[in-house]
């Protein structure tokens, strides 16, 4: 008889070396780094809007409105960068910081003319990336510093550097994702069905964005469980799993191949009832913020809520490498479809001990993606 599983607490050691520390400049020069490097993106999108921005996201915006939060981006960083030089250490990541910010400044800075953008089907995501990037860091890490489930767990944890370049690649890469969807859904135009999506236009707004996501996760739940019980399919989505300490930027980290196929196939559902733009944008809104909140390390039970929608904590078990928890929590968005099927795994206030894959996986960029060809090639041993 199998004996029951037997959960224990997840201990995570301080790493004192990665840590960030007042007083030694490394938050001066991390912070001078990334505003400068920022702000020469910034910079480059407000000269080349028509080849580094995204259209669908222009008409969110105000282009003069950014321009003053690079104004102070820009002086942040000089100012972090001339900290770090009060400091022993830290005074390259400072410097870099500060040649970025005056680059961008020779380029125009923030006085770069706004006008009218040619648009053009293939660009790269540059404004898409910054603000996500800025907003994620701003929301979420606060909640993490704030709120911790692993108190000790660093900003700079191993792997941090893999998913913030999965981070950036991604957002760049959202127009190219655009147009493969939408060639996609384009072979369901013989399944649409003009009074199913009459009378779904016709409800109330709650009701249209409620069935939008329950359509969307029936999708998302049994695409991700293919991902797992497809054996070809598993050393795609592995790459994912390869992350062992869960923060709000480890959801980034996915194989080029699984984001575009799950980009793809969710809006399959979207276009068949004909979701209005209202409704999308909601529901884009909220999986955006979802996706990222799943992963964060965060404290947060959300009470009777973690019955109804996908929480960190249900997430979490989902990326566990212990024997409960494999091949469960399959859900984006709600547990409704989990519960539906048995594979759910929700034990109380238990959460996981062990993080990643069972079978270590390459820590690189180049060795993740092309991981499942190896695997997949690659002979079983006797």
């Amino acid at each position: 008889m199998k004996e029951p599983h037997k959960y224990e607490e997840r201990v995570v050691p301080l790493d004192s070396d990665r840590e960030f520390r007042i007083g030694e400049g490394k938050i001066s020069g991390y912070s001078a780094l990334f505003l400068g490097a920022m702000s020469l993106l910034a910079v480059l999108a407000f000269l080349y809007p028509s080849y580094l921005t995204t259209a669908e996201l222009r008409q969110v915006y105000d282009g003069e409105d950014l321009q003053k939060v690079l104004k102070y981006a820009m002086y942040f960083a000089l100012f972090f960068g001339a900290l770090t030089f009060c400091f022993g250490k830290y005074r390259r990541l400072g410097s870099a910081g500060i040649v970025l910010t005056l680059i961008a400044f020779g380029l125009g800075g923030y006085k770069v003319p706004v006008g009218p953008v040619e648009p053009r089907a293939l660009s790269l995501g540059v404004d898409w990336m910054i603000l996500a990037f800025l907003g994620s860091v701003f929301i979420f890490m606060t909640l993490e510093k704030l709120f911790p489930k692993y108190r000790n767990q660093v900003i700079l944890r191993p792997g941090w550097g893999l998913d913030l370049w999965y981070f950036c690649l991604n957002h760049l890469a959202i127009s190219a994702i655009l147009i493969y969807a939408n060639y996609h859904i384009s072979h369901f135009e013989w399944a649409l069905n003009p009074s199913l999506q009459a009378s779904f236009n016709a409800m109330p707004l709650f009701v249209k964005v409620a069935l939008t996501i329950i359509c969307a996760d029936f999708v998302l739940y049994w695409e991700h469980r293919l991902y797992h019980e497809v054996k070809a399919l598993w050393p795609v989505h592995a790459v994912h799993h390869s992350v062992e300490n869960l923060d709000w930027l480890a959801g980034s980290r996915g194989h080029f191949f699984q984001v575009f196929t799950e980009r793809a196939m969710v809006m399959v559902p979207l276009y068949l009832l004909g979701v209005d733009s209202t409704t999308l944008n909601i529901y884009v809104t909220f999986a955006a913020l979802q996706a990222i909140l799943i992963h964060c390390n965060v404290r947060f039970s959300f009470g009777p809520l973690r019955y109804i929608f996908v929480t960190p904590q249900f997430h979490h078990w989902h990326h566990s490498s212990e024997n409960p928890a494999i091949d469960t929590n399959y859900s984006a968005h709600l547990v409704l479809f989990d519960w539906l099927f048995n594979t759910m795994h929700l034990p109380g206030k238990h959460w996981p001990v062990q993080y990643g894959t069972t079978k270590k996986l390459p820590t690189t960029y180049i060795g993740q993606t092309f991981y499942p060809m190896t695997a997949f090639t690659r002979k079983p041993k006797d």
